[in-house]
């Protein structure tokens, strides 16, 4: 691994981080954290909410120059969340029926500032 491959992981680990903190304080369950299926990549986070089985995507930038780290959240990455949350239903033998929610949480990181987060509940539904 390169070292800008590196410093990407080392980052996006620093925003799941946050992501993770600033969920549970709101009271979130951690159920699941970089859940891999080795054929479409990884699930960030999956979370409890409520009634509520939350796939969370995290998105961490160190500025906005090119935009929030959430308008990298493009159809083709959805599509993916959405086979990757029906997969870890069915791995984990969860109803079809459970209630199920896309979030998404962009991080800012930038240079001895308290992180800027953005969470959007309900970010999109299957087929948007």
């Amino acid at each position: 691994m390169n070292e800008i491959d590196r410093q990407k992981k080392l980052l996006g680990k620093k925003g799941e981080d946050i992501a993770l903190n600033y969920l549970t304080e709101k009271g979130y369950e951690l159920v699941a954290r970089n859940y891999r299926f080795s054929r479409y990549g990884e699930l960030d986070l999956v979370m409890r909410d409520g009634k509520y089985l939350v796939f969370v995507e995290v998105r961490t930038k160190k500025n906005k120059l090119y935009g929030s780290p959430l308008e990298t959240i493009d159809y083709d990455k959805r599509r993916q969340i959405e086979k990757m949350a029906q997969l870890f239903l069915v791995k984990e033998k969860l109803s079809q029926d459970t209630f199920c929610r896309f979030d998404a949480i962009g991080i800012i990181l930038s240079n001895n500032n308290e992180p800027e987060i953005e969470h959007i509940q309900d970010a999109f539904i299957i087929g948007d």
